[in-house]
């Protein structure tokens, strides 16, 4: 089976292009995903991972998502490959997503966004305790 889930803040505004022929749209963009321990010098790092949406779907990645927007990605891991001008041959992993959720609106992820290289602050979760589990309310709970 070959599925995943990601969360993550776009790292760059979606490119939207036509395929010659077809005319079929596809929005590519690429996204920022914390992982889930910090490093030695205690900052969590980020994997880094590009995301490919056809159709209307992509279209509305493009229309509505900009840089720094949180979004939740579904689909597929795929490989391809290509041979450059030179004649080298390159590989590429991507996320081929069916679906795409837009979580926050624009106005909060404008006030969210980190300023300058200060990346870290803007992918901390939140409402998770000192261990990393969400913290629950006694009326949570359906027992």
């Amino acid at each position: 089976m070959n599925s995943v889930v990601l969360v993550g803040r776009l790292t760059k505004d979606p490119e939207l292009r036509y395929i010659p022929g077809t005319g079929r749209p596809v929005a590519t963009f690429s996204i920022a995903v914390n992982r889930a321990f910090v490093n030695k010098e205690g900052k969590r790092e980020a994997d880094f991972f590009n995301i490919v949406v056809w159709g209307k779907p992509g279209e509305n990645c493009a229309n509505y998502l900009s840089k720094g927007r949180l979004v939740s990605v579904r689909g597929s891991i795929q490989n391809r490959s290509y041979e450059t001008q030179t004649g080298e041959r390159r590989y590429i992993t991507e996320i081929v997503a069916d679906r795409v959720e837009f979580l926050e609106s624009k106005g909060r992820s404008e006030s969210a966004s980190p300023a300058g290289n200060d990346f870290e602050k803007s992918f901390e979760p939140v409402g998770l305790d000192s261990e990393g589990f969400q913290a629950l309310d006694d009326d949570d709970i359906p027992f």
